[in-house]
């Protein structure tokens, strides 16, 4: 598991555009769900994230882009292996993400997402649009993201 940092992975010159985000679970009953939004302009479904703004923090940067995504106030608990793909715009791009539960909120339909779901692992892999965010997925600590949430 990497060091939870703040920090840009260094070892990554060639990232044009940094962004950070939320893999967030919950538990029903023994079923972890993550949550997926669904953002009208891409026609797709994804976990929520955004762009770093300058002089942010990569924690700070997921939990502002979770809050504006979903309008729910998050815990952050282990940071994943960032993920790296070209985006729309043909530009590297970097996505740092950690596995988060919610403490309050709820979602509002906004100007980036219209939609949001909590949905079982296997439903989450079927319906996200993008391999990189099924790999992503795939390489949660299911155990140990259980153990951060509250009974």
């Amino acid at each position: 598991m990497p060091r939870a940092t703040d920090q840009l992975p260094a070892d990554h010159p060639d990232i044009e555009v940094w962004a950070a985000g939320g893999v967030i679970g919950r538990l029903v009953g023994d079923e972890l769900e993550v949550l997926l939004v669904h953002r009208p302009d891409h026609q797709d479904w994804s976990f929520p994230k955004g762009k770093l703004a300058e002089d942010e923090t990569l924690r700070c940067c997921a939990l502002r882009e979770v809050s504006e995504e979903t309008g729910m106030a998050c815990s952050t608990h282990d940071r994943l292996e960032p993920v790296f793909y070209r985006d729309a715009r043909d530009r590297n791009k970097g996505v740092v993400y950690w596995t988060m539960t919610v403490d309050s909120g709820a979602f509002v339909p906004n100007d980036e997402v219209d939609g949001v779901g909590w949905f079982d692992l296997a439903s989450a892999a079927a319906i996200l649009t993008y391999a990189h965010d099924r790999a992503l997925l795939s390489g949660v600590d299911v155990e140990r993201f259980r153990s951060t949430m509250r009974p």
